[in-house]
């Protein structure tokens, strides 16, 4: 029964459609077998639409998952969110992510090759006795990692090309888009994330997930997302999530963003 369900970003490479066989070679997994019972590549757009080593710096070296570095200061994105926030939240949360999904893969030297994405993608083929700490710990490395790359300093305003026109034209304005994707957000009950997701169709749709679920395993491309877990905003907005909400608009690097919109829909 079929399942449920990272260089920084430049350079990115939007091509045709990813066969079997350029996938697999793209992981560098060495043949076919490494991903028997995994789900197809043609089966769903969250995964194919990667190649995260072509987006994030996710990829494992050596077998080991890596924190990768913020692509700008801790100050970098004041006042909006601050320098011990990032500093915390980056060094600390992120790197504990990467620490328990190294952990979790200590004795899976198969699984030790594989991207994060592929990990998450396929979740329901990872062995039960990690499955837990995959998904939480793979989903919080690739969800914070697509967080700092989709932020930067200067950000905010609004995107131009064709996710403006994607945006435009499933939710009537940016505005509109925004307002959604701040509710949502908003609305996520205890720890999560909101998402502009992309879908099987090629359309955009905003979305939330618990804790550190990620998009990637309902076969759904993540472009931007916010982390709405208080350890992202806490010690500058204290309880007041909104106020949190309303300052990450003006640290969204929207160029970032589009190049993923790009990727996945030409994936």
């Amino acid at each position: 029964m079929e399942s449920k369900h990272s260089t920084w970003l430049r350079g990115v490479e939007a091509t045709g459609q990813w066969t079997r066989r350029r996938f697999v070679g793209m992981l560098g997994l060495g043949g076919a077998a490494a991903v028997v019972g995994a789900r197809s590549v043609e089966a769903g757009l969250g995964f194919r639409a990667y190649g995260e080593r072509e987006l994030l710096n996710t990829a494992p070296v050596n077998g080991k998952f890596v924190l990768p570095p913020l692509p700008y200061a801790y100050d970098a994105l004041e006042p909006y969110i601050d320098t011990e926030t990032m500093q915390i939240h980056h060094d600390r949360h992120h790197n504990t992510y990467v620490t328990e999904l190294n952990n979790a893969l200590a004795a899976y030297p198969d699984l030790q090759k594989r991207e994060v994405t592929d990990l998450l993608y396929n979740i329901e083929t990872i062995p039960e006795a990690i499955r837990i700490a995959v998904r939480n710990n793979g989903g919080g490395h690739l969800n914070h990692s697509i967080f700092w790359a989709t932020m930067g300093p200067g950000g905010g305003g609004q995107p131009i090309g064709a996710l403006a026109e994607a945006i435009n034209s499933a939710y009537g304005s940016f505005n509109n888009f925004k307002a959604t994707l701040t509710d949502v957000a908003f609305r996520r009950f205890g720890s999560g994330w909101g998402w502009l997701v992309l879908g099987t169709d090629k359309k955009l749709q905003v979305v939330n997930r618990p804790n550190q679920d990620s998009p990637i395993m309902d076969g759904l491309a993540p472009l931007v997302g916010v982390d709405v877990w208080e350890h992202a905003y806490y010690l500058r907005y204290r309880n007041r999530r909104p106020d949190y909400l309303a300052a990450w608009w003006n640290t969204i690097n929207w160029d970032a963003v589009g190049k993923r919109y790009d990727q996945s829909l030409n994936a």
